[in-house]
């Protein structure tokens, strides 16, 4: 089974780049006041709000590495038209930043609903469904440690948890019916920073990444998200780009790893 894992170079290059940061906001604590006096009054003063519904179209891989090593370790990857013709139900992407000043919150859910069959040879069943139920939950606090007139950076620390519901239903054949259903649920700490430069003309780049777990969860969570943002106007904000967000986790039983990666297209408004 080949699933994909956090690199340990890109694990590392990640932490590097987080703590680079907080470096920087050591040093540039001095300078913060000076540059602040020539940022707009509304970028310092008063509750900014920002909602951001958008459309994720990922490939997805899901993996399960049984702790008993005489069953055999199983993996897919479900390409987004395959994701798109499993759903059960509208899935919801949707993510809301509240800033006051220096200060942020950033929240984030994902809610997507999956169904695909399941082949039982129709001997002791006449088919099978099989259903999993995703539900992922961000909220980190940002603080600004950089802020210049075309870009800044944003420090922080936050929480994303994860819900797993599964089910399994075998038709009645030879056997009766039978419906069995499960879930998972837990919580990983995570290190976070973001990136932002204005490129003139209404367009800017962002680039957002987190990693934790570290075990008090999963072994791993991270995410890397990047978008070219073209401000269309004074309320709404148009993006496009690239997200991957992953996790390995140990089960009770088994090791579970998913990965999700494709292009994403939003709209932030403001408030």
């Amino acid at each position: 089974m080949h699933l994909r894992f956090l690199s340990v170079r890109s694990f590392t290059s990640l932490l590097s780049a987080v703590f680079v940061v907080a470096v920087l906001l050591g040093m540039a604590g001095s300078a913060n006041a000076q540059l602040a006096s020539d940022l707009p009054a509304s970028a310092s003063d008063g509750l900014e709000v920002k909602l951001t519904p958008y459309l994720w179209v990922p490939w997805a891989s899901f993996g399960v590495r049984p702790g008993n090593t005489r069953i055999p370790s199983a993996s897919t990857v479900i390409d987004p038209g395959q994701l798109i013709s499993h759903l059960t139900w509208v899935p919801f992407f949707g993510s809301a930043e509240f800033r006051y000043g220096s200060y942020g919150l950033v929240l984030d859910y994902i809610h997507a609903p999956l169904k695909a069959g399941v082949s039982t040879q129709n001997i002791l069943f006449n088919g099978a469904n099989a259903g999993l139920t995703l539900d992922s939950g961000t909220a980190v606090f940002l603080y600004r440690a950089i802020a210049m007139p075309d870009q800044y950076v944003d420090v922080g620390l936050g929480v994303r948890g994860w819900g797993l519901d599964g089910s399994i239903s075998l038709s009645q054949g030879l056997l009766p019916a039978v419906a069995v259903s499960n879930g998972l649920s837990w919580a990983d700490p995570l290190i976070a920073a973001r990136y932002h430069h204005d490129l003139g003309n209404g367009f800017s780049a962002t680039a957002y990444g987190d990693v934790g777990g570290f075990g008090a969860g999963a072994h791993f969570d991270w995410q890397l998200l990047g978008t070219i943002d073209y401000a269309a106007n004074s309320w709404i904000d148009l993006h496009g780009g690239f997200r991957d967000l992953s996790f390995s986790y140990g089960a009770p039983r088994a090791n579970i790893s998913v990965n999700m990666f494709g292009p994403i297209f939003s709209a932030t408004f403001h408030f």
